[in-house]
């Protein structure tokens, strides 16, 4: 039998830094991405998740703009509505990929709520900024007539905050290894699911932005997936990044990356979510989790290059 891989695609995939975010620039990027996931499908089935965060921001701005003409729709509806933009996109771009190698499998893009707690701490201390940037005045506007937290974001303007909750469980896990056990290729948990809160037997949306890399790493664990990678825009995890004393790292042991953490080393605002994702996965289930450049997927997968995170 096949093993079972989770891949968490960082934006690079999606749309390269410096280009304009146009759905030909997207499945362009897309395009080339899948090809590399495509190179490992005789040894693994796959499930492929993806962030959105740009992409809801676009929608925020195009919604600010249109406010007076269209009512603009609440977060997690828009979180849902780039799981389908972007799933759809990656389905076909990695169709595309199976078929000029002949490979004829089924794909399909889940899209997928993650339950969060209501009374998470991150309710209280919204932290994650979204959308545009507005000016003092507006955004103090905002603050009172919408409820918005508002915070300066180093020195550019001001921007909405919202919370980021840790994702306890996925409200489609089951149709998500159904889907595996015939065969099909999985895109799932796209931009950290669309959080919800349960209340009474009952789902609600909930205004928040649930970390990418969180949420796939539980999803490699309620799947009980053989491997969890992490593709990001880095060969390897460093230590002292940027530095001249950095050191990239081949290994690293779940002690030793929490030291790490610790020591500040994996910053909140980048590889912080990342390492403590593969610390979760790797101590729930035993098995590795690799973090790399998604152009060097195949090199990571035989051992030649990305950081191996193990137990």
């Amino acid at each position: 039998m096949k093993k079972t891989a989770v891949l968490a695609i960082g934006g690079n995939a999606v749309n390269k830094p410096g280009e304009r975010p146009t759905a030909e620039n997207m499945l362009k990027a897309l395009n080339e991405a899948m090809g590399y996931l495509s190179d490992m499908l005789e040894e693994y089935d796959i499930v492929i998740t993806h962030g959105n965060g740009p992409q809801v921001g676009n929608i925020l701005i195009q919604q600010e703009m249109a406010k007076d003409v269209i009512p603009p729709f609440p977060l997690d509806v828009n979180d849902a509505q780039t799981q389908g933009s972007l799933g759809y996109m990656i389905v076909q771009s990695l169709r595309n990929q199976l078929q000029k190698k002949d490979i004829k499998k089924q794909i399909a893009a889940v899209v997928t709520q993650i339950i969060v707690d209501k009374n998470d701490k991150a309710f209280q201390n919204p932290s994650k900024p979204i959308g545009p940037f507005y000016t003092k005045e507006e955004a103090e506007k905002l603050s009172r007539l919408k409820g918005w937290i508002m915070k300066e974001d180093a020195g550019r303007g001001y921007r909405r905050v919202v919370p980021s909750p840790k994702p306890l469980d996925i409200v489609e896990k089951d149709v998500i290894k159904m889907l595996l056990e015939n065969d099909v290729i999985v895109v799932a948990a796209g931009g950290g699911g669309v959080p919800v809160i349960e209340k009474d037997g009952f789902l609600h949306g909930v205004e928040a932005v649930i970390d990418k890399d969180r949420a796939s790493s539980l999803l490699a664990i309620e799947i009980n997936a053989d491997l969890f990678v992490i593709l990001t825009g880095v060969e390897k995890v460093s230590l002292n990044y940027k530095k001249p004393d950095q050191i990239d790292l081949d290994t690293l042991s779940v002690k030793d990356a929490k030291t790490y953490l610790e020591q500040g080393q994996f910053p909140s605002g980048s590889m912080g979510p990342k390492i403590e994702s593969a610390i979760e996965f790797v101590e729930a289930t035993g098995r590795e989790c690799i973090i790399s450049d998604i152009s060097k997927l195949k090199q990571a997968l035989n051992g030649l290059t990305g950081t191996r995170i193990k137990a």
